[in-house]
């Protein structure tokens, strides 16, 4: 009777765990050639590319603190109407969409030609690779190296949508005596931001000096994408849905309500969720964050793109804001010093193409080959009790480089936590 129940108890594992155990791994080659296309729509302030001159929160010689804030977020670069690749990632107000493609078949692609529905631009796009770049980076993110130095400052967090300040709160950090589980704590912060067009050796990309042309109003990706050239895999073509088109503006409203900052914008059909963060400054050298996230989060990895099952998962999470919520208050007392930026972001839903499909039979290799990654975005930019058609744009000539004496006293201050917050974000 034993070696009966021991058998029978024997064969039912195996009927459970057997199965699973024993599915073949399916063999998955990466695609002969991949373009990289981000979309994206800025509104509000375009951050100007003088705000963070030396002297800012990076040390104890003071400087103006919001200066400091506003080069961490980039835009201001550019000169007055001038395109340029890369603007999705810190453009000024506007909508624009950068392309990258890369072939297995040609390392050294030289260009190639995305041709666009007329909705969009016409004639096509015309894709030039970079003299002079960098090789093509590697699979994985670089890591940041954080200073060895010890910063000084103080970060204060506040997080959650609310008119008070909500128990427990705020998390407050001194970067000279914190210890590395406070500094881990202070730090956690989401991303799962996957790599989107860049510049490489061998990699053509849109816009660029040749073909430097502007999105006009009212322009629409939907419709049928062919790309071709030499080292470019033949009948390359696919189709953007609406779903991926590039979004309206998130216009961020603000109004003061007794020392809360209540916030509101209109509903955008093709967000997947929401995310609010802001930052300000009391004194020289602490500074203030607050997000929307139900949860801690500096938010230092969420004004980006991300992949539609991390959105998804911090939506369940509470972390992310979701598309029918139209409204947020910034708790009274939060930003009370020398002034607060505010950022939003709409997370639009990314597409990945690929030819031919994934095989549903495992033990079928797969080697697509093409595929496409297609991230959208809107991002709103303001300052706390600024109105949000105020015209804060300007030019990035405005900017003046930093002497040698200020570069070498910079050298001399310890890292503040302005700079702390640059190695974060990569900047």
């Amino acid at each position: 009777m034993n070696t009966i129940r021991t058998l029978s108890l024997t064969a039912l594992a195996l009927w459970v765990v057997g199965p699973a155990a024993a599915q073949p791994r399916q063999e998955v080659k990466p695609p002969q050639a991949q373009a990289w296309i981000d979309v994206a729509t800025f509104s509000g302030m375009g951050m100007p590319g003088g705000m963070g001159g030396p002297g800012g929160m990076g040390g104890a010689g003071g400087g103006n603190p919001m200066a400091a804030i506003g080069s961490l977020f980039g835009g201001g670069g550019q000169g007055a109407g001038k395109v340029s690749f890369l603007m999705t990632q810190s453009g000024g107000s506007g909508r624009f969409v950068d392309v990258t493609l890369a072939s297995r078949r040609s390392s050294q692609l030289a260009e190639a030609t995305q041709e666009v529905p007329p909705a969009f631009l016409s004639p096509a796009l015309k894709l030039i690779a970079p003299r002079d770049a960098p090789p093509a980076p590697p699979d994985a993110d670089d890591e940041v190296v954080p200073d060895a130095r010890r910063p000084e400052g103080k970060m204060i967090l506040y997080w959650g949508c609310g008119d008070t300040v909500r128990p427990g709160q705020p998390l407050v950090v001194d970067f000279a005596t914190a210890t590395p589980a406070q500094l881990a704590q202070a730090f956690q912060a989401r991303r799962a931001t996957q790599r989107g067009a860049h510049s490489a050796g061998g990699r053509p990309h849109w816009p660029n000096a040749v073909d430097g042309r502007a999105v006009p109003d009212g322009a629409s990706l939907v419709g049928t994408h062919q790309f071709t050239g030499n080292g470019v895999p033949e009948g390359w073509r696919f189709n953007v849905p609406a779903a991926q088109d590039l979004m309206p503006p998130l216009q961020l409203q603000q109004a003061d309500q007794g020392g809360a900052i209540a916030l509101s914008w209109s509903a955008l059909p093709t967000a997947r969720a929401f995310f609010i963060a802001g930052m300000g400054a009391r004194g020289n050298n602490e500074m203030v964050l607050w997000t929307s996230s139900e949860l801690p989060d500096a938010g230092f990895g969420l004004i980006d793109y991300q992949t539609n099952a991390a959105v998804d998962r911090w939506l369940k999470e509470k972390v992310l804001l979701s598309a029918t919520t139209t409204r947020c208050t910034v708790p009274k007392g939060v930003f009370t010093g020398e002034g607060a930026m505010l950022r939003a972001i709409a997370y639009g839903n990314e597409l990945n193409l690929a030819q031919p499909p994934r095989p549903t039979d495992p033990k079928v290799p797969w080697e697509p080959l093409w595929a496409v990654k297609v991230r959208v975005k809107s991002v709103a930019s303001t300052m706390v009790g600024m109105p949000p058609t105020a015209d804060m744009q300007r030019s990035g000539s405005e900017s003046a480089a930093p002497s040698e004496v200020d570069a070498t006293k910079k050298q001399e201050k310890k890292p503040g936590v302005i700079d702390v917050l640059r190695g974060v974000l990569g900047r």
